[in-house]
């Protein structure tokens, strides 16, 4: 049992190496591909650059496919929003980085993005 511990530790040492490294630590972890260009477009239409938010809002935004976007990914402060569903809720008091970023069927990205700054009060 002991030997097994070792082996889990060094097991967890390697995963933590890579990660650092920035390599892909298991099959699933795939590098980032870069963005499709496939000409299409994406603005997020409210709220608007600057403005004042409340901690959870409606992010409206328009997306005009092009050959392979499907949807958007949302991103505060660069961090995904896994499940985004048009509301980002909350958010620390500061400033944010609220970016939307277009994706195809399989969540690849494209090159249409769009990004504005809110003042969360």
């Amino acid at each position: 049992m002991h030997v097994m511990g070792r082996i889990g530790f060094m097991g967890l040492g390697i995963a933590l190496a890579s990660c650092l490294s920035g390599a892909p630590v298991f099959a699933e972890d795939k590098p980032a591909k870069p963005p499709i260009e496939d000409g299409s477009k994406v603005m997020i239409t409210s709220p608007k650059d600057g403005d004042k938010v409340s901690d959870s809002f409606e992010l409206k935004y328009e997306l005009t496919k092009g050959s392979q976007a499907a949807h958007v990914h949302a991103y505060v402060d660069d961090q995904y929003q896994k499940g985004f569903k048009g509301e980002l809720k909350g958010l620390s008091k500061g400033t944010h980085k609220i970016t939307v970023k277009g994706a195809t069927k399989d969540h690849d990205l494209v090159t249409a993005t769009h990004s504005i700054t809110v003042d969360v009060q």
